[in-house]
């Protein structure tokens, strides 16, 4: 039985790749810093089939006795401060965790198990200002907020050591994915979130930033088989995830209110205060590699995670049984 190391395992991410991970039939471990409140939401239907361990990526230490206790033979590391708008008002401790975080496990890995392999997980925000339409592998990056710049030196440094040590370390530079298991500061689920309080007459109004920033969506369970699959290569490389299709933001409230059969121009209020400092405006992913090496698919479309994710948040705030891992109700920012 291999053994699978997760860090960020309470996140969107991590939640879905240990459902993938026990179904492959690994031991799965989980990494959680060490918090006073409960965090776990999202893993709490997999609680009696995962061991969750205490470790932080700004505690050297900590990462190497995980190292040797478990011995993992697969390590993804997903934990990051990884919501943009804050990497902006926390600037040095999004470094600390999203860029030297990364260095700290691969030297822990370096020094106890050197055979393990390593699934670093990038980011498209390290395109930023793009260079070139659709972006792939070789596109120069250009970073436009600290999580994007911090990102970019999570993604260089992994490249390093495996250049430097020879270790199994990959990056996937996964576009944006999405789930009813996306937190609620994300805007995906901030509309689909807000669209179900509307229908239920729970709110009047969605209030967002840009409508005109386009994305790269897919569906975040479809994101973590191309993970597993990086890791069961003959050779570590770098892939970009992604659909291939880019949608506005505006484009998404149209079809989250077309679910609930509303007019989207009658809710959503365009609000200064959620616009970025620095902007990515377009931002589309060409998965070629991905679709050719590791064959690789989306299975989900657009509109479809659209409705799935909207019907979820209805099911959730009706209290009808809410899909296995959901997050419920936290305040919208």
């Amino acid at each position: 039985m291999k053994t699978a190391l997760i860090t960020g395992i309470t996140g969107q991410d991590g939640s879905y790749l240990a459902e993938f991970l026990l179904e492959k039939g690994y031991r799965v471990v989980g990494m959680q810093r060490r918090t006073s409140t409960e965090t776990v939401g999202r893993i709490a239907h997999l609680m009696d089939k995962i061991e969750l361990v205490q470790g932080d990526l700004l505690d050297q230490l900590s990462l190497i006795d995980l190292i040797q206790r478990y011995q993992p033979d697969e390590v993804y590391n997903l934990a990051a401060q990884s919501f943009v708008p804050t990497s902006w008002q926390q600037p040095v401790l999004t470094g600390e965790f999203t860029a030297l975080g990364v260095t700290r496990m691969l030297e822990a890995i370096r020094l106890v198990k050197p055979d393990a392999r390593f699934y670093q997980a990038s980011s498209s925000e390290m395109f930023g200002k793009v260079r070139e339409v659709p972006q792939r592998e070789t596109t120069p990056f250009y970073p436009r907020s600290p999580y994007g710049v911090s990102k970019v030196y999570g993604h260089w440094i992994t490249v390093n050591y495996r250049e430097s040590y020879n270790l199994f370390a990959c990056s996937g530079i996964l576009f944006n994915h999405e789930s009813p298991r996306r937190g609620l500061e994300f805007v995906t689920r901030k509309v689909t979130h807000g669209v179900a309080r509307i229908k239920l007459g729970l709110a009047k109004e969605l209030r967002l930033g840009n409508l005109d920033a386009q994305r790269d969506w897919g569906y975040a369970p479809d994101y973590v088989r191309a993970m597993w699959l990086m890791l069961q290569q003959d050779e570590p490389d770098d892939f970009v995830v992604a659909t291939g299709k880019t949608h506005t933001v505006r484009r998404l409230c149209e079809l989250a209110f077309d679910v609930v059969g509303l007019n989207w121009e009658d809710y959503v209020v365009v609000d200064p205060k959620f616009l970025r400092p620095a902007e990515v405006d377009l931002l589309v992913g060409d998965a070629t590699r991905a679709r050719t090496i590791l064959g690789w698919e989306p299975t989900v479309s657009f509109e479809e995670m659209v409705e799935i994710m909207v019907d979820a948040d209805l099911r959730m705030l009706r209290g009808d049984s809410a899909p296995a891992g959901m997050i419920g109700p936290m305040p919208v920012r």
